[in-house]
């Protein structure tokens, strides 16, 4: 506990030097003190819903972070939010496990909100907590002035009421604590705002406070006749958020392959050391000490048998390297790994490449693919490992008691 702790805190402070350094001051509304708002939203959710102490770290470093890529890019800043976040991470040792849940809990904040467990939810809640609060009003205004500043915008109030009610008659919240916490006065804020449009139009609404649907819907305006960019803009935001998904995944695995190379080095290393010595040092006094033979045969089957297996779980697998063109028609050639392609001529590679890249469901294919084959060279290499540690850490204790005995024997 007092450990995360650390790390939190630690997190808040490069945070909060990051706004101040990077984050362009015309961010009026998604600028410290809203981060500020969710971290704190977030951490009284996860107390509240007792969630463990591994999710509650992931839920409050994403709160965090979840708003740090502004710093380089406004639509779609939630992967340049990750990259920052994960680089954080990884500096303070954290595991790969933990880092990858809390990217899902930035990107799950991206718009429209798909949260995909608990954690994720409550991030969402929080980041919208605002809705609910006695400050929406002003916390309006500000989003307001910083999309009118940043995109050279002049929306006026009429408009931005109107797009105000519609966000508030279109969003749910995820959890139960912001259901009971934070909808009664988002509704109230929802009423308030259809008043003020009534009053606009010269009407009457009559609005109950606890629900939605009784709302009458708002005649359509020049925003909601342009649908169809806002489902590009939202399909864009899926595509750059299954990208980074794809991405991290990538990275997740070669740093546990990378891992696997440096235990299976490390296994090698010490063996072939003790056989070392064993030839140099032992195996010349054996004929002087011949009760030690046993325990000196047991000791090298030990440290060859743990290199083997340390070695196989290093030793590459050579492919054919080639691909045929039926094979592309056909999708079945994956160009995302260089053992399916090292002999082939350059043209034929980028013939290939450009195929794959025009069918967007031949690269999803070949990148889930690449993903599935990366896991099952990392089961092999860690099933071998596994079987090199266990055969020098129970074969070491039985070749120190084997000594041990033999010595006792020798004695007598």
């Amino acid at each position: 506990m007092e450990a995360n702790s650390g790390i939190l805190d630690k997190a808040a402070n490069q945070v909060r030097q990051h706004f101040e350094k990077n984050v362009p001051a015309t961010l009026y509304f998604h600028d410290l003190h809203h981060t500020l708002q969710v971290v704190d939203a977030s951490s009284q959710m996860a107390a509240a819903m007792h969630l463990p102490e591994e999710d509650r770290l992931a839920l409050l470093l994403a709160a965090w972070f979840h708003d740090a890529g502004y710093s380089t890019q406004y639509e779609g800043h939630e992967e340049y939010s990750v990259e920052i976040a994960c680089k954080f991470c990884r500096e303070q040792g954290l595991a790969e496990a933990l880092i990858a849940k809390m990217s899902s809990c930035i990107l799950a904040t991206s718009m429209p909100q798909s949260p995909a467990n608990p954690i994720e939810q409550i991030i969402c809640d929080a980041d919208m907590a605002h809705l609910g609060s006695a400050h929406y009003p002003e916390e309006s205004k500000l989003l307001r002035k910083e999309i009118n500043t940043v995109f050279n915008k002049d929306i006026s109030k009429k408009a931005w009421r109107r797009t105000n009610i519609r966000f508030l008659q279109e969003h749910r919240y995820f959890t139960e604590y912001a259901r009971t916490h934070f909808e009664p006065v988002k509704q109230a804020h929802l009423k308030a705002l259809l008043d003020k449009e009534a009053a606009a139009k010269g009407e009457t609404v009559e609005t109950p406070v606890g629900t939605i649907e009784d709302v009458p819907a708002l005649e359509p305006t020049s925003t909601e006749k342009e649908k169809k960019p806002v489902d590009k803009a939202s399909q864009s935001r899926t595509d750059r958020g299954i990208a980074t998904m794809f991405r991290i995944m990538s990275e997740n695995h070669v740093s546990l392959s990378q891992m696997a190379d440096s235990k299976a080095n490390i296994m090698i290393s010490v063996n072939t050391i003790v056989l070392s010595i064993l030839v140099s040092v032992l195996l010349g006094k054996l004929q002087y000490y011949p009760q030690f033979i046993l325990p000196t045969a047991i000791l090298a089957l030990v440290c060859l048998t743990a290199v083997i297996f340390a070695i196989r779980a290093t030793r590459p697998t050579i492919t054919g390297g080639v691909f045929t063109e039926e094979d592309i028609r056909q999708k079945k050639a994956n160009l995302l790994f260089f053992g399916n392609f090292f002999k082939m001529e350059l043209k034929e590679y980028e013939w290939g490449m450009k195929e794959m890249m025009n069918d967007s469901e031949y690269l999803y294919d070949s990148m889930i693919k690449d993903i599935y084959y990366l896991g099952k060279v990392l089961a092999r290499k860690y099933y071998y490992l596994r079987i090199s540690y266990n055969v020098f850490m129970y074969g070491l204790v039985v070749a120190v008691l084997s000594f041990a005995i033999a010595s006792f024997i020798g004695m007598k």
